[in-house]
């Protein structure tokens, strides 16, 4: 049996992760694959109250301890959930994986890069998602539609001048691994979006025709 494929949404909150996380699933079940929808922090039950205490606004912790308490969510993430679907066959499909802690904790909290290089080496070795889906969406207007949505968590009471270095650390990203990560423009409409998607997964569905 081949190994599944994992894919992942990035993007600051706001950009339209979950809605187009919800496409991809439907989109990809429609072509016959299982699939797995997840996110992070969580996806375990051990996971889930990380991500309890991560999103806590009353919570305060120094940006370190917030990145380890990302990686080990992300440890447990991996072990229990991630690689055992991907080993059955299944397609994995995870709102942020590694990338957002590059952007979170590196760009928006200013931890040392070569710090999360260690953690992201011991806990996921060389394994990478098949493909990343970045999101991109000015601050101002990811601002304005979560004010609509949601009571704000921890991370979304921070100031624009953390989500600026935030964002500006995903392009530095997605520039750095161009052939993973995939750019989408998340003003424009739904439509329009999807009908991008559908042009990016492409590939990936190519390699399941005998």
């Amino acid at each position: 049996m081949e190994n599944g494929k994992f894919i992942t949404l990035e993007g600051i909150d706001g950009a339209g992760k979950s809605t187009h996380l919800e496409w991809i699933a439907n989109y990809l079940g429609g072509k016959g694959i299982r699939v797995l929808t997840t996110r992070e922090p969580g996806g375990t039950q051990l996971g889930e109250h990380i991500r309890s205490l991560l999103l806590d606004h009353r919570q305060m912790m120094h940006a370190e301890t917030e990145t380890l308490l990302m990686f080990a969510a992300r440890r447990e993430h991996l072990d229990k959930v991630i690689l055992p679907a991907l080993n059955q066959g299944d397609w994995v499909i995870s709102d942020r994986f590694t990338d957002a802690s590059y952007a979170y904790q590196g760009g928006g909290r200013g931890v040392l890069i070569d710090r999360l290089q260690i953690l992201e080496s011991w806990v996921q070795g060389k394994f990478q998602p098949d493909l990343t889906l970045y999101f991109d969406l000015s601050i101002e207007v990811a601002r304005r539609r979560m004010q609509s949505i949601k009571i704000a968590d921890r991370f979304e009471k921070e100031q624009n001048d953390f989500f600026h270095r935030v964002r500006a650390a995903y392009i530095t990203r997605a520039s750095q691994f161009p052939e993973r990560i995939q750019i989408l423009d998340a003003s424009h409409s739904i439509d329009d979006i999807t009908d991008q998607l559908e042009r990016i997964l492409q590939p990936l569905l190519i390699s399941l025709k005998p």
